[in-house]
């Protein structure tokens, strides 16, 4: 669940209400209706936001929340964390903490509230910082109010409006007020809000209300949509805006293109010695591929990602003679930098705003605004476009990964800025090729020895942890991440094989104990050693979300095991196979002499699917749980 009281750049919000009358108990937790504490660990009793635009350099939002604890669970998520820098202004806190009759336990002291930095890890230079409070209490339920009153002096983001924090978050009464000048064109996209804003004008200040009650948790759901599109929202933006002086329009994503452009134009200028290294780089090569990958090389061995964020600077990029001086840049100037390079080459690139992330592949592609949190860059052609992502020092030349592939971005152009889509990579590209060979002692003990292909998404993460991680920090990942009740490892090794589509072979022996199960003279044995999958889905519970795959996969396991002598089966678990709308499964055991084979085939196809097709799914992931771990049942003879 997200912080329910978390207050970031343009989303958190509300207005102060009046204090309650003296001896007048202030929102008594029994007063909270049954309905709103089922499956709750906090309820929302009263938010109100009102976001109020004098100008287009001028933003006043006042947050308040009143929201009850209802347990421990609830009590990690209830608390301010303000985010403020040289945009945003942090103009009053105040706050309240009441016991479970709703009478007053304390007030907030502004001496309470911890003013820290918001440097973390991976920022080298930022202006931001953060004000933290938390009421420490344990005598649940409990309420604690916030109002938090700020100013912004840009209208390039406006808050979202979202009652819900999550699933088990649950709310009695939520509202946001948005007051613009007459002449202001606010805009707006609601997901699940029934109907349109109340609307009112006196004189010259228009006015647009919005108001739920009653909202109960959310079910627990697996593949389920983008939250935003599973409880009410409304996203804000304005039309004409204005971000550090500078001004611009968002009523197209061409227009908000264009300022994205201009905002950054002419801060490609290479320093005169890289030009040269550009051109010593490049002599004699003819294929334009191989310019791009050398000079992609040159910018990966070369520069490393660090965070800026100064002021504007979330948006506005380094200058490439500053990349090229200091040898490191946000994701902004690597990609600025990275186009200048392939400028001074002769090819012609773009950067691309990207709303990054493993589960973020959709914008609302229908309402232009402030949606991205990263960029990348693009080297458009007739026949094959190439994509880097140039905060990456190992990555190879084309590929994206899942932190960026397969959704809608926004190319930065002069004159012709558009939405997009990056490369979606299939199931071909998406596979694990696995093969085991095994050897099990009268004991059950088993040693094992695997050698698996990686390739396309299903490397990526192992492609981070071999190359950020140590070692032994690998091994530590690898001893708690086996289905495996007990085992050593005893040998690990991983290659990059170079290809197209990156792929790494890993090569792992383990040493497992009492992985079959003797009982006199029985031994019971799963012949899945290393790829259980499926899972228990309760097809009873009424489906709401649709069902979303993100990325197509292909897994093949090929497994042989030498049992011990003198076992002969009493029991072979019969072969599996389905297939449907979600993919297709088989599994397959032989039996030859003292050698069992066994292999198992799972294909997950992506897409996104009615919630209507939920039962099948829950069939289809009971079938592969129990092939999966189905046993076979040997007898000594």
């Amino acid at each position: 669940m997200r912080k329910l009281l978390t207050i970031s750049v343009g989303l958190l919000l509300a207005i102060a209400t009046q204090p309650a009358l003296a001896g007048e108990p202030f929102y008594p937790a029994k007063n909270i209706p049954a309905a709103l504490k089922e499956n709750a660990h906090v309820v929302k009793r009263l938010d109100e936001t009102t976001v109020k635009v004098n100008d287009l350099s001028d933003t006043r939002i006042t947050y308040h929340y009143i929201t009850t604890v209802l347990d421990e669970a609830g009590a990690a998520d209830v608390h301010l964390y303000e985010y403020y820098d040289k945009l945003r202004e942090i103009r009053s806190i105040s706050g309240a903490l009441y016991d479970a009759d709703g009478e007053l336990v304390k007030r907030l002291k502004q001496s309470e509230i911890r003013d820290v930095s918001a440097v973390d890890d991976a920022s080298l230079m930022t202006d931001a910082r953060m004000k933290l409070h938390q009421f420490y209490y344990a005598v649940y339920p409990y309420t604690v109010e916030y109002t938090v009153e700020v100013r912004s002096g840009n209208t390039a983001w406006l808050p979202l409006w979202q009652p819900q924090d999550g699933i088990d978050c649950t709310v009695e009464q939520s509202k946001l007020t948005v007051t613009v000048p007459s002449d202001y064109a606010l805009r707006y996209r609601s997901y699940l809000y029934n109907g349109e804003p109340v609307a009112t004008t006196d004189k010259n200040i228009k006015t647009y209300a919005w108001e739920v009650k009653q909202l109960a948790a959310l079910k627990s759901e697996v593949n389920p949509d983008e939250f935003y599109r599973r409880t009410p929202s409304v996203f804000l933006a304005s039309t004409d805006f204005e971000l550090e002086r500078y001004k611009g329009n968002m009523s197209t994503w061409k227009d908000f293109g264009t300022f994205v452009y201009k905002l950054n134009e002419g801060r490609d200028v290479l320093p005169d010695n890289i030009k040269a290294k550009v051109q010593e780089l490049t002599k004699g090569i003819s294929s334009r591929a191989e310019k791009i990958k050398v000079l992609y090389k040159f910018m990966q061995q070369n520069n490393r990602y660090i965070s800026i964020q100064l002021g504007i600077g979330g948006w506005q990029t380094f200058e490439a003679t500053a990349v090229a001086a200091k040898g490191y840049g946000d994701c902004k100037a690597l990609s600025n930098y990275m186009m200048a390079l392939l400028k001074e080459a002769g090819i012609k690139s773009n950067c691309v705003l990207v709303k990054a992330g493993p589960n973020a592949h959709t914008i609302r592609e229908d309402f232009p605004s402030f949606q991205f949190n990263h960029v990348i860059l693009c080297i458009p052609d007739a026949k094959d476009t190439t994509w880097l992502e140039c905060t990456s020092n190992t990555m190879p030349v084309g590929y994206l990964g899942a932190f960026t592939d397969n959704r809608p971005v926004l190319l930065i152009d002069e004159k012709e800025s558009k939405l997009i889509r990056t490369p979606f990579y299939g199931m071909d590209c998406n596979e694990q090729l696995r093969t085991v060979s095994a050897l099990v002692d009268s004991s059950g003990n088993i040693d094992i020895s695997a050698v698996t292909i990686h390739s396309g998404l299903q490397q990526d993460g192992l492609h981070s942890m071999i190359h950020e991680l140590s070692e032994e920090k690998q091994l530590e990942a690898l001893r708690k991440g086996l289905d495996l009740s007990s085992y050593d490892i005893t040998g690990y090794r991983c290659k990059e094989l170079g290809t197209v589509i990156p792929s790494i072979e890993e090569k792992i022996q383990i040493k497992g104990h009492n992985y079959a199960t003797v009982t006199g003279k029985r031994m019971f044995l799963v012949p899945d050693i290393l790829s259980r999958g499926g899972m228990k889905l309760d097809a009873e519970e009424a489906r709401k979300s649709e069902i979303k795959f993100n990325y197509a996969y292909r897994d093949i396991d090929t497994v042989n095991i030498t049992l011990p002598p003198g076992y002969q089966p009493e029991s072979l678990p019969a072969g599996v196979t389905v297939s449907g709308k979600f993919g297709t499964y088989s599994s397959t055991i032989v039996l030859k002499g003292n050698t069992l084979n066994y292999i198992r085939k799972m294909e997950q196809k992506a897409g996104v699917f009615p919630a209507t097709d939920f039962p099948e799914l829950v069939k289809f992931y009971a079938t592969i749980y129990r092939a999966d771990r189905s046993r076979l049942v040997l007898v000594k003879q």
